[in-house]
C-alpha cells in the first residue's frame, strides 16, 4: 500500500483536506495527533520535557501546556532544537507503527504532517501533496483559530519551510484558498488519479 504525504503551512487547511479525502474512503494518520499522543501524562517524552523546561510547561492537571511550550521554543532556536531532537524520532516511530496498521485492501493511505518536508518523514511517502494558501490567509486563519497574536503566528510561519520552497517540492498542489466545493472537486479528481496510479 502506498503512503502519500499531505502537508502545508500552519493555517493552510491540512485537516480540512484530510477529511475530504476521508469522505472518499481514504484512511489517514495525522502527525499532530501522534505528537499529542507521545506526550500524554505518564509518557517518557513528557517526563523529559518537564525535566528540561520545568513544571511551568505542565497544566495543573499534569498535561502538557502546548501554548506555553510553543511560546518558549519559538522564541529560542536552541530550545526548539532540543525539543525537536527529542520528539521527532519518537513521533516518526509511532507514525510508522500506525501507518502499518492501515487496511491493506486500500490502495493508499495519507500521512498528514505539517513537518513532512522539514523532517525525515518525507522518506516514508511516495508522493507529496501540498495544501496551499497565501501567507496572509495563513495568518488570518491561525489568529482566529488559536487566539494568537499576529507576531506569534508570523514567528511560526517563519520557522516553517518557506511557501515557495514547499511548493517546489510538491508532486500535487491543492489550492485551499478557493471555495469549499472547488477544494472538494480537486480532492475527488486527485483521488481518482491515485486509484489509477496505486490501485
Amino acid at each position: 500500500m502506498a503512503v502519500l504525504g499531505l502537508t502545508g503551512g500552519i493555517g493552510s487547511g491540512k485537516s480540512t483536506v484530510a477529511r475530504l479525502f476521508g469522505k472518499q474512503g481514504v484512511h489517514w494518520v495525522d502527525a499532530d495527533d501522534v505528537a499529542r499522543q507521545v506526550v500524554e501524562p505518564g509518557t517518557p517524552a513528557l517526563q523529559a520535557i518537564a525535566g528540561h523546561f520545568g513544571r511551568d510547561v505542565l497544566t495543573p492537571e499534569g498535561t502538557l501546556d502546548r501554548a506555553r511550550l510553543r511560546q518558549i521554543v519559538f522564541a529560542d532556536p536552541e530550545q526548539r532544537a532540543w525539543l525537536e531532537s527529542l520528539l521527532h524520532p519518537i513521533i516518526r516511530a509511532e507514525l510508522v507503527r500506525q501507518l502499518t496498521l492501515s487496511d491493506d485492501a486500500r490502495p493508499y493511505v495519507l500521512l498528514v504532517s505539517p513537518l513532512l518536508l522539514e523532517t525525515d518523514q518525507h522518506e516514508l511517502v511516495r508522493r507529496v501533496i501540498v495544501v496551499d494558501v497565501p501567507v496572509e490567509v495563513q495568518l488570518q486563519r491561525t489568529m482566529a483559530r488559536d487566539n494568537n497574536t499576529r507576531e506569534q503566528v508570523q514567528r511560526i510561519i517563519d520557522a516553517q519551510m518557506p511557501r515557495a520552497q514547499r511548493l517546489a517540492r510538491a508532486d500535487v498542489v491543492i489550492d485551499n484558498s478557493r471555495p469549499l466545493e472547488d477544494v472538494e472537486r480537486q480532492v475527488r479528481d486527485w483521488h481518482q488519479r491515485f486509484l489509477v496510479d496505486f490501485g
